[in-house]
């Protein structure tokens, strides 16, 4: 009972401060409010992504908040100073750290990939076997949607610590396909065919990219030609160009009697064969 009443007592003593520190949060709370929209409008004049935007206006409600949980903190008790909450908070940030690493490994991360410029919303990359066009970055993960429609949430560390294949980063990629004739072909008529074919493609860049046609080695039923040309970067523009070139360099080839062959195969005996009689075949 005589604990209870110096309780009771205590808090009898400490609630004007109580009261004090709950009209500090709740000033804390407008304030933060009021420091929201401000940033908001203030970052919308500027040209940065729409996930930087909100993670300037999220670092400032947060630091608002922790400037007045402080102030609270020190009214309701005080034998508190800002130097000893700060000690309290860099030893417990200590233990929060362990626990919570992968969270902070992401954000941190994702702080790190909204301030680069290569990856971009609407872009096409590649990372790890995941493939698709970057919907989203967030602070902790980043939404990729794949070609087939599924969506993928990858944290952000995994886009930060691995290599990324950025496709769309230029306008316009270089494509390259196989393209085998007949030995018995003329070599340079080959090339010549193949060159005007893939010349009269419309989805094939013409004006400042080449188109580059070379004989590249000797298989074992053509001689093959490495048939690269530019075109546009997203996934959607190169399936409709290979499709283009390959369909006009086959018709240009037939037109021009050049047989693309198919693989032929050399049987050699070193032993004569031997010649069934006549009347016998089919038997077993």
């Amino acid at each position: 009972m005589e604990q209870l009443r110096e309780i009771g007592r205590s808090a009898i003593e400490l609630s004007p401060q109580i009261v004090v520190a709950l009209v500090v949060l709740i000033l804390t709370a407008v304030v933060s409010k009021i420091v929201r929209v401000g940033i908001s409008s203030l970052m919308a004049r500027t040209k940065l992504r729409t996930s930087l935007r909100e993670l300037a206006t999220l670092l400032a409600s947060i630091m608002t908040w922790v400037t007045g949980l402080m102030i609270a903190a020190v009214i309701v008790f005080p034998g508190l100073t800002p130097a000893s909450i700060l000690a309290g908070l860099g030893l417990g940030s200590v233990a929060i750290g362990f626990a919570f690493k992968d969270v902070f490994e992401n954000f941190l991360a994702g702080i790190i990939i909204l301030f680069r410029r290569e990856m971009r919303i609407g872009d096409h990359i590649e990372c790890l076997g995941i493939e698709g066009e970057v919907t989203h970055i967030a602070i902790r993960e980043s939404h990729i949607s794949r070609t087939d429609g599924q969506l993928v949430i990858v944290p952000n560390s995994m886009l930060f610590k691995n290599p990324v294949i950025i496709r769309t980063d230029k306008p316009k990629r270089r494509v390259t396909i196989i393209c085998g004739v007949a030995y018995d072909v003329d070599v340079d008529e080959a090339r010549s065919v193949i060159t005007h074919a893939v010349e009269k493609c419309e989805t094939v860049e013409k004006d400042s990219k080449p188109i580059q046609v070379f004989a590249q080695e000797f298989a074992s039923s053509s001689i093959n030609f490495e048939v690269a040309w530019w075109t546009g970067s997203k996934p959607v523009e190169v399936r409709t160009s290979r499709d283009e070139v390959v369909a006009g360099v086959k018709r240009a080839l037939d037109d021009a009697g050049i047989e693309i062959p198919f693989p032929y195969l050399t049987l050699t005996f070193k032993q004569p064969l031997p010649i069934a009689p006549q009347g016998t075949e089919g038997t077993g």
